[in-house]
């Protein structure tokens, strides 16, 4: 009892650590881990003994036999099937082919390199060489997204990370698994049968499983079959029972099922999709944290004793800084990242909760079996992980600034609101080369933003998880726009110094409206102007139009024109660069602007000839 409860507690605290100081949680948790495994056996305890058994003698311990290998397999499948909830298809319309490649060729080259370099260094067998080099294929989502959270990074270089780490858990564990089968098999005439069949039976049975499932379960939540306050439980032994079911149709299927289960409810058009989410987000920062103390716990001090040589130290010299670029540059040949971007994919490959988990398995079965070598496998994964994790968090920042993927300034724009307003303002921004993600809490209204191709998320702006969203990691500006000054307000409060370092900006009130010269200072666009106002404009003239501008005087004269049309809102100046620049209610720097430049403003067009009469 003193050891579960024990293994909770400091799984939370390693989490705690990690929020503190913005690292992947997977580092204190695996320190911890070790400290209260193989550490404490060595020098802690009098007797010898772990503060924390999950296997002792094979028949003892918290996870006796099989379990540990039952335990593990199950809460993978519920974290791999919480990182497929979060894959939008609409994210990788730029990037889909670096990706497909990453995960393809990329994994090839991972595989082979690994395999090969393992292979002549700690003379491994062919056979436990490549299941090493199949088990690091994965990088993996638990360690990729605190990374990336602390560095703003251009979309496109965010989204192929992103992407790679989760969709290519499963397939390093098929790779690993059918390396397995080889080893097991014991021979190349049965490798090759056993590879054909299992791979086609993995790949049939896992999408079959999990596309099928995951409509069902839409199906049943739209219609309302499930009681609210049963849906996570009902959604999670679903998730369970796919897992299960695949894995007897078809050995090591799971992980796929659940990832395409995963992926297609994330895809579809589901009401409770943000509960769901909140649900598995929590659940799986427990069983990571419970996960990563047991197999960092469950290795012996021999085992780490076996590293410690420089044969390690080029093992991960290679794979690291020579393997991992290797792939990562044929992988993006001929797409639209540009040199700098493509050495910071190549930098940024920490492995992950999939890699440990599976080495663990694998590793302690091939012991118990008597196959020569395999006490090297779960050590080495695990210096892998822990080496790729250390060197990321502590240098992908640096390295992002040095070669230059680090944003100086970030241009995004976060618009809370997605209205018809907010739609037609963030798809006039994004026809302008800007960033735009738009929040809301009302899904029809991210349905319909979804449908213009805009970056929309279905987000509660008075919960934290916007704060861990990769999407936003490029967003300097914010645009409070709900039709509701409380929410503006509490927007522009809470998310300014965090998104809003370049500007902060809320809609005024319809009390602000009728005093102009009280005013706050972060109102957006017009003094006079309120959401009543700008949704009775955007009903009657739903366009965004352009006008020259002359010089800084014209400028004025347009905009005490506009003041006396209540249907033209003027809303950004775009300077002779293309630059948008967002007009406040105290828009005081106008010296600058000149030929070139122009007034994009809402609404009914200016009359030009009245214009030049002003003029």
């Amino acid at each position: 009892m003193i050891e579960l409860a024990g293994i909770i507690i400091l799984g939370i605290l390693a989490q705690w650590v990690a929020w503190k100081f913005k690292i992947p949680a997977i580092l204190p948790l695996i320190l911890i881990g070790l400290l209260v495994g193989p550490i404490a056996a060595e020098f802690l305890s009098e007797d010898g003994s772990k503060w924390i058994e999950p296997i002792w003698n094979g028949t003892k311990g918290l996870f006796p036999g099989d379990s540990l290998y039952y335990f593990v397999s199950l809460a993978i499948s519920i974290i791999l099937f919480e990182g497929g909830l979060t894959l939008k298809r609409a994210e990788i319309k730029n990037v889909g082919p670096v990706i497909t490649k990453l995960i393809t060729v990329g994994s090839a080259i991972t595989f082979f390199g690994s395999g090969i370099v393992a292979h002549f260094i700690f003379e491994l067998s062919w056979d436990l060489a490549f299941l090493f080099a199949g088990l690091i294929i994965v990088t993996g989502p638990t360690v990729i997204t605190p990374i990336l959270r602390n560095i703003p990074l251009k979309k496109d270089v965010s989204t192929v990370l992103k992407w790679e780490g989760i969709l290519i858990d499963p397939i390093g564990a098929l790779v690993a698994v059918l390396v397995f089968e080889f080893i097991s098999v014991g021979g190349d005439s049965g490798f090759t049968k056993t590879a054909l069949i299992e791979f086609g039976k993995i790949v049939l049975f896992g999408t079959t499983f999990g596309f099928t499932f995951a409509h069902a379960l839409a199906f049943a939540i739209n219609k309302k079959f499930i009681p609210h306050y049963l849906l996570n439980v009902v959604s999670l032994s679903t998730v369970l029972l796919v897992f299960v079911e695949s894995e007897l149709f078809a050995h090591e299927s799971g992980l796929l099922a659940v990832v395409v289960m995963g992926m297609v409810l994330g895809n579809s058009k589901l009401d409770n999709i943000k509960e769901l989410l909140y649900f598995k987000e929590s659940l799986s920062v427990l069983l990571i944290s419970i996960l990563f103390i047991l197999l960092a716990a469950n290795i012996d001090i021999e085992d780490l004793l076996l590293l410690y040589t420089w044969d390690t130290a080029i093992l991960f010299a290679v794979v690291v800084f020579v393997i991992r670029p290797l792939a990562v540059f044929v992988s993006t040949q001929g797409s639209k990242l540009n040199l700098n971007e493509k050495l910071f994919i190549s930098w940024v490959g920490p492995r992950g909760i999939v890699a440990a988990g599976i080495a663990s398995l694998f590793g302690s079965k091939l012991m118990r079996q008597g196959v020569e070598g395999a006490e090297y496998i779960t050590p080495l994964v695990f210096m892998i992980v822990l080496g790729t994790v250390l060197l990321n968090a502590t240098t992908a920042r640096l390295f992002a600034r040095l070669v230059g993927v680090f944003l100086t300034k970030s241009n995004g724009i976060l618009i809370v609101g997605a209205s018809k307003l907010p739609r037609l303002l963030g798809h006039y921004l994004v026809n302008n080369g800007r960033h735009v993600v738009l929040i809301d809490s009302n899904q029809n209204n991210i349905d319909k933003a979804n449908e213009l191709g805009l970056d929309a998320l279905n987000s509660n702006i008075y919960s934290d998880t916007l704060s861990d969203n990769i999407e936003l990691n490029d967003v300097g500006y914010i645009m409070a726009m709900t039709g509701n000054s409380d929410i503006n307000a509490y927007v522009i409060e809470k998310f300014s110094k965090e998104f809003g370092e370049n500007g902060s900006y809320r809609l005024v009130t319809s009390d602000e409206m009728n005093f102009p010269e009280k005013s706050p200072i972060e109102g957006l666009f017009s003094p006079t102007d309120d959401y009543i106002n700008l949704m009775e404009v955007t009903r009657k003239y739903p366009a965004i139009q352009e006008i020259e501008i002359d010089d800084a005087a014209h400028y004025e004269s347009l905009i005490e024109m506009a003041s006396k049309d209540k249907y033209t809102i003027p809303l950004f100046i775009k300077d002779d660069e293309g630059e948008l620049h967002i007009i406040s209610v105290h828009q005081t720097k106008t010296e600058a602007i000149g030929q070139g430049f122009k007034l994009v403003y809402l609404g009914k067009p200016f009359d030009v000839e009245k214009v030049a009469n002003e003029d």
